[in-house]
């Protein structure tokens, strides 16, 4: 593996173009942008005020740059660098601001989620849509960019809008049987929309394209329910992640539960491999005193644990608002075999479940807990970031810990993987830089070279 030079970042706003040429990130008020291959800047924009928030289009020719403070949208073009866009939402504020599929149009959601404005850059034109849902996922698009899903509240009560992305239009306006809807998001192959109720009511809706329920799932009363909620590539699998810290699947056929997750603190299974991260120790030459390190941060590598395992827990604090229990992260493999889990009151493992078998496959034990970990777009290969200064890669043939390398501390709080699978941006809160890879998945010989483990 190779490491790019550190470059400055701020409020971890670092994004690959979707195309994969280009690499965006933010310095303050300033927005720079480089080749990926090179990393040399092609175009350094300046903003009114510091950046919250920035965007690619999905054709990679536009970027936008949201002033949530200032209630402002900038939007930049990349062939023609002298062009330029200036949204200004006023008195009403600004709050969230995305692209449509199209490239070409912005939504702005205003304060108090009073509206949300869609602007157009080719002709100008201001359409408005009412009511938006102040939730957690309150927007979704269907993957080929044809239509949108809008959770809106009216009158006390919630519903699901769909408009068609080429005009604006209403194709679609339903209610949906939701106490207090937390977010919605389409199927990858947009046949079907998932719209799943607050933390205090169990309830997953499943509705077909033209307003139709189709199924409605609950698995408990009484108890905190859901807390995340991922489809599958393939859009066969729905995983419910919940409070009780299991995570149920759902099947694409009957939309019943065909197997559900537990995540105990002990792992009991023989033929479950659990990777443990440890310290290693610094090895001295003798006759002579050690060098001063470097660095004040540890090398490490995992090891194999005996079974049973015992796995780090996290007492909650459960007498305050949003308790450390439960499945607050979940996320599939590309290709649909692996499923990768986060129980948050065993904060520091990661669990991969094998979605051909539905089965554990592997456990990964970190030293602090998992801030973030993403799928590389290309193949079954899983990237880890805990808020140190390693990156963590898993795949079936093993893991392994990477040492960030430079002068001073790198703590990497975020990841995000290039469209090739070949680098990696890590994110620091002042700074990010790329890993390259340079092997497909995780060879024998770069486990060896970097201390990590082969699974058998």
């Amino acid at each position: 593996m190779n490491f790019s030079e550190v470059f400055k970042l701020s409020n971890l706003l670092c994004k690959f173009s979707p195309d994969g040429k280009y690499l965006a990130s933010c310095v303050q008020y300033r927005l720079v942008v480089r080749d990926v291959n090179t990393l040399q800047i092609l175009q350094l924009y300046t903003c009114l005020d510091q950046i919250q928030h920035v965007e690619w289009s999905a054709d990679s020719l536009f970027i936008l740059c949201a002033m949530y403070k200032r209630g402002l949208v900038q939007v930049w073009s990349l062939e023609q660098p002298e062009w330029h866009c200036k949204i200004d939402e006023g008195s009403a504020g600004l709050v969230a601001s995305c692209w449509s599929p199209d490239g070409r149009h912005i939504l702005n959601t205003t304060e108090f989620h009073l509206r949300i404005t869609v602007w157009s850059l080719c002709t100008k034109s201001i359409s408005y849509i009412k009511y938006p849902k102040a939730c957690q996922q309150g927007i979704t698009f269907t993957r080929d960019g044809r239509y949108m899903a809008l959770a809106e509240r009216r009158d006390c009560k919630d519903y699901v809008s769909v408009f068609v992305c080429s005009d604006w239009q209403l194709l679609r306006h339903f209610d949906t049987d939701t106490q207090d809807l937390a977010g919605i998001e389409w199927a990858p192959n947009g046949c079907v929309l998932a719209v799943w109720d607050t933390c205090l009511e169990y309830k997953i809706l499943l509705y077909s394209l033209d307003g139709r329920l189709l199924s409605a799932y609950c698995a408990y009363e009484w108890s905190l329910g859901i807390k995340s909620v991922a489809w599958s590539p393939s859009s066969q699998f729905l995983a419910v992640g919940s409070y009780d810290g299991k995570v149920r699947i759902l099947n694409h056929v009957t939309w019943k539960m065909i197997t559900e997750f537990g995540h105990p603190a002990t792992v009991n299974n023989p033929k479950i491999v659990v990777y443990k991260e440890t310290q290693k120790s610094p090895i001295q030459g003798l006759g002579r005193l050690p060098l001063p390190p470097p660095r004040t941060t540890s090398e490490s590598k995992y090891e194999i644990a005996a079974i049973p395992a015992s796995l780090q827990t996290l007492k909650p604090l459960t007498d305050r608002a949003n308790p450390k229990i439960g499945i607050g992260m979940l996320a599939f493999s590309p290709d649909s075999y692996f499923l990768a889990t986060r129980n948050d009151n065993v904060p520091n493992a990661v669990w991969v479940w094998d979605m051909q078998k539905l089965r554990l496959f592997v456990v990964l034990e970190q030293l602090s807990p998992v801030r973030s970990f993403q799928w590389d777009p290309q193949q079954p290969r899983l990237a880890i970031c805990t808020g140190g200064s390693k990156a963590y890669l898993w795949s079936p043939a093993g893991c392994v810990s990477v040492q960030v390398p430079g002068e001073g501390d790198f703590s990497v709080l975020s990841l995000c993987w290039h469209c090739s699978g070949d680098s990696l941006a890590l994110l620091s809160k002042d700074h990010f830089c790329l890993c390259f890879l340079e092997t497909e998945g995780i060879s024998p010989a770069a486990i060896s070279q970097l201390d990590g483990h082969i699974q058998t």
